[in-house]
């Protein structure tokens, strides 16, 4: 239903009211803290059809009202559709990203950080892209005990993985030279279903070492199965500190359990930002966008929180991020 703009106004004010101060709203605190130019029987009468819509509810008979989480919803709603950066200083995502030095994992666990550090709560980060990971290069050095090192150069920075087999250095070297001439360029994902196009040319060129790329292939179609979950939980802090003990515990546990997080962070659309708002089907908030890179989603990155927390600073933050993350080339 759509509301006048009165109530938009007024029920607004009640959710960012309420999760500033925790304090219900009430006629008179409506008409202190707007420009609203009626009276307080009429303000009176807003409050209470808001109440009969679902968008407000009292805790007490005589008491102020609250947000619901229908209320939340619209008020997230009206958010998303002007959501604009903030003034975030957030230049070390460019920085990680460009650099395309660091290791993947490290890459993630530092942009959960940066994210954790400007909303101060818990921070996830899901990434469950790799096949949309575009390949660089790649490096396979002989190790001792009949091991290789492979260090495969993506737009998102280096992905290691160790080989139980045993090479010489020149068939590493030549593997190297084969898959970089024949694969740099593409993604992880077509050189997995495509590696059999190449299995004749391979075999008169690259014989010696056709055992190391099909090995290299198993471990690349294994990781694409696998997802990695990197969790901050700096901001724990400040949910025991801001919130009800109750709605603190449940998000602490949402932070323990691997398989709900990573249920959590799915993306249902095709949009930016995406916001789940607590109820009583669910435990926890979550304000989550998609981490796109070259125009291919490689991970979501998830905020954490009790119904009552500011979803206008995350979106913020987290629009930073995305749009720091987008307007970035895989060059």
């Amino acid at each position: 239903m759509e509301l006048s703009d009165r109530k938009q106004k007024i029920l607004c004010m009640a959710v960012e009211e309420y999760i500033r101060e925790c304090s219900p709203i009430t006629s008179g605190s409506v008409k202190d803290l707007t420009s609203l130019n009626c009276s307080t029987a009429t303000l009176r009468n807003e409050l209470n059809a808001l109440e009969a819509m679902g968008y407000l509810k009292q805790l007490h008979t005589s008491g102020g009202r609250v947000p619901t989480a229908q209320g939340y919803r619209y008020y997230v709603e009206k958010l998303l559709e002007k959501a604009n950066g903030s003034d975030v200083e957030l230049d070390k995502v460019k920085s990680l990203i460009s650099s395309r030095t660091s290791s993947l994992t490290e890459i993630v666990s530092e942009i959960a950080k940066i994210v954790g550090e400007a909303t101060s709560y818990p921070t996830v980060v899901l990434v469950d892209g790799y096949e949309n990971l575009v390949l660089k290069e790649f490096k396979l050095i002989p190790l001792l005990q009949d091991k290789v090192m492979v260090l495969i150069g993506t737009n998102a920075g280096y992905i290691y993985q160790n080989l139980e087999i045993k090479a010489t250095e020149q068939e590493c070297v030549d593997a190297t030279n084969y898959l970089t001439k024949h694969f740099s360029g593409e993604t992880i994902g077509f050189m997995v279903d495509n590696i059999a196009e190449y299995q004749d040319g391979m075999s008169g060129e690259i014989s010696a070492f056709q055992m190391v790329v099909n090995s290299l292939i198993e471990g690349l179609k294994k990781l694409n199965k696998q997802k990695l979950l990197n969790v901050r939980r700096e901001g724990s802090a400040k949910l025991l500190s801001d919130q009800s003990v109750d709605d603190a515990k449940k998000v602490l546990s949402v932070l323990e359990d691997e398989d709900e997080l990573s249920n959590i962070l799915t993306l249902e659309g095709k949009g930016d930002i995406e916001v789940t708002v607590a109820d009583e089907d669910s435990s926890c908030s979550v304000v989550k966008a998609p981490i796109r890179l070259d125009g291919r989603q490689l991970a979501s990155i998830g905020v954490i929180g009790p119904q009552r927390m500011d979803y206008a600073g995350i979106a913020s933050a987290l629009k930073v991020v995305i749009d720091s993350l987008n307007d970035l080339k895989g060059e």
